[in-house]
């Protein structure tokens, strides 16, 4: 709150009290107190005035400044009542009041939404544990009889399959940090447990599966990235080329940056030569729903693999990116970052909106 905006709010008033003034002073002359009394009188008046609108413009500043500024530094604005103390001019209760009513029916609300969200949430995990109990049961009857089961049989229930996980780890995505169970994990490991998850549909498509240098250990949580390995190495057979001998390369290195503090990089390589993706496409592949021109001509495409493998490597803390020249090539870069990347780190006090 500016003093000139106060000025014009107020200046109505202000006209008044200089008419008043004026006339008082003409009275006094007009019953002959002299003009020096009138003088006196007019200076006492225009002082008492002044001190008057000093005093109401500092504190609706107060208020008015916090309001605004507060409002700017939250993120969540209907919590700037919580940052405000209540105001002692009558104009700013109301707009407190007001704001607080107001405050109390949203949080209702988001309350309300929120236990909608999370019972229907637990419904989908409740649900997806149970759909995969038979299909465990179909997948294990299906190894058994091999010679009598078609393969195209086991192939699109094992698509069932990853269809449940991936229902199931982006209900779970939202709040994963409640399930991280962070240590040290082999990626040969994890990548054993892929290639015998998806050793079925690797046979049936003829694909070539070169893994080597992943004896390393990364800081991760095991689960998480498996699920993540999984769908990028899904994409890689769903989109592999119809002709010709197709391949995956799965290798990881170590990097030393010395550039930034996440020193002591390892880096997951997977690579395929598939039909790999349009230069308009590259920069969206991440995105939520997203299929491109490749998902277009693939009904099994659902653009939502990738945006959960992004989505968790983020709040895992890594970091992957895409490569690919369309008709070539398509490499996936997890990079894992050292040690010193995860250790707590002391923060100073910085300024915190009081409460």
């Amino acid at each position: 709150m500016k003093l000139k905006e106060y000025i014009k709010d107020e200046l109505f008033k202000i006209i008044l009290i200089i008419v008043y003034i004026i006339l008082i002073c003409g009275f006094l002359c007009a019953f002959n107190f002299g003009v020096q009394m009138a003088a006196l009188m007019a200076v006492l008046a225009a002082i008492f005035f002044i001190i008057m609108f000093i005093w109401d413009f500092c504190r609706k500043r107060n208020f008015y400044n916090s309001l605004i500024d507060n409002t700017q530094r939250i993120d969540k604005k209907y919590l700037v009542i919580e940052t405000l103390d209540e105001p002692e001019f009558y104009e700013g209760n109301l707009v407190y009041t007001a704001m607080y009513d107001i405050n109390k029916s949203m949080i209702e609300h988001i309350n309300q939404y929120e236990r909608g969200q999370q019972d229907f949430k637990d419904f989908i995990e409740m649900w997806v544990h149970e759909i995969k109990l038979p299909i465990a049961s179909l997948t294990l009857m299906c190894h058994n009889d091999k010679e009598h089961i078609d393969k195209k049989f086991i192939t699109q229930l094992n698509r069932l399959d990853d269809y449940a996980d991936k229902v199931l780890y982006y209900v779970r995505s939202e709040n994963a940090e409640k399930d991280y169970s962070f240590g040290k994990v082999n990626l040969k490991t994890i990548i054993n447990k892929t290639a015998v998850k998806n050793k079925d549909i690797i046979l049936s498509n003829n694909i070539s599966l070169n893994v080597h240098d992943i004896d390393t250990y990364v800081n991760t949580d095991a689960k998480w990235l498996e699920f993540i390995v999984n769908q990028i190495i899904s994409n890689s057979i769903k989109y592999k080329k119809t002709s010709g001998e197709a391949y995956i390369e799965v290798y990881s290195e170590q990097r030393q940056d010395s550039g930034t503090d996440k020193v002591g990089q390892a880096v997951l390589h997977i690579k395929d030569n598939g039909i790999g993706i349009p230069a308009k496409d590259i920069d969206k592949v991440f995105i939520k729903s997203y299929t491109g021109s490749n998902g277009r001509n693939n009904a099994k495409s659902t653009g939502m693999g990738l945006y959960i493998a992004k989505n968790m490597c983020g709040k895992l803390g890594h970091n992957i990116e895409i490569k690919s020249i369309e008709g070539e090539y398509t490499e996936v870069e997890i990079t894992f970052y050292g040690d010193s990347y995860y250790n707590p780190v002391n923060i100073e006090k910085s300024d915190i909106i009081k409460n």
